[in-house]
């Protein structure tokens, strides 16, 4: 959606105070964000009373992901302009997702209810099962309390409503973890043998080597947003050869 446009919100409506309950924080935050134009207007029903769509919910966590990063308004004001047009809430669940993976101890633990009331709606202990599998959720020694990646919640949310098996979360996670791991350990490798030697075998002065840390601190949001789109490119790839193998040949 772009930064006023029509609200995607696949049926979502929420009221102001359900929208504040959903991303954890206050009314009044929710308001001052609008006055600032950094959330879009409600839309207004019966009796014009506002109503939040998904779109609402996904902007207003991403923003406050933002804010925990230390950005200002302004900066998060051009952040979220330079967003595209046709933003759907899962890519804004996406940004949120890759934003908070960069904040230290971003996980929160939340009891059963609080969980429920983040999700936005209850939750069986199947579908707990299922958050747990996507790695959406940890579960402590008390039964009622979960360690929760504000992160990924609202995209584990989603795929709860998919029909896809337990047994499928499972294996696709493990497939995840094991090549990221790879490909983490190739690219620390590479970066290890072909810049950060050569520069420790140039003795540089230790102010220079403090600000080499540092830097490789800012590449690391950089190289995970390649991944990323990279990632994004091959799905859409693999899908559509798979949907195309298995199309109907054209009838002449």
């Amino acid at each position: 959606m772009g930064e006023h446009g029509a609200v995607e919100d696949g049926g979502v409506r929420l009221t102001v105070d359900e929208l504040a309950a959903r991303a954890g924080v206050t009314v009044r935050t929710v308001r001052f964000y609008g006055t600032k134009g950094l959330l879009p207007p409600p839309e207004l029903g019966p009796r014009r009373v506002g109503r939040y769509g998904a779109a609402h919910l996904d902007r207003l966590e991403l923003i406050e992901e933002l804010q925990r990063q230390g950005l200002t308004l302004a900066a998060i004001e051009r952040y979220l302009a330079r967003l595209p047009e046709d933003s759907t809430p899962l890519d804004l669940a996406i940004h949120r997702a890759l934003v908070a993976s960069w904040t230290p101890e971003a996980a929160e633990e939340l009891g059963r209810a609080q969980l429920e009331r983040r999700a936005g709606r209850g939750l069986s202990e199947e579908q707990v099962e299922r958050l747990v599998a996507m790695g959406t959720l940890e579960r402590t020694a008390d039964p009622e309390l979960f360690r929760v990646d504000p992160g990924l919640l609202p995209l584990g949310v989603r795929i709860l409503d998919v029909p896809i098996p337990l047994e499928t979360l499972l294996a696709a996670r493990a497939v995840v973890l094991e090549h990221s791991r790879a490909t983490a350990r190739e690219l620390q490798r590479l970066f290890r043998e072909t810049v950060w030697k050569p520069y420790r075998e140039s003795e540089p002065a230790p102010d220079e080597l403090a600000r080499m840390k540092a830097l490789t601190d800012h590449i690391q949001p950089m190289v995970a947003q390649a991944l990323v789109t990279a990632f994004q490119r091959s799905l859409r790839e693999e899908l559509g050869e798979a949907v195309g193998s298995t199309a109907s040949p054209a009838q002449d």
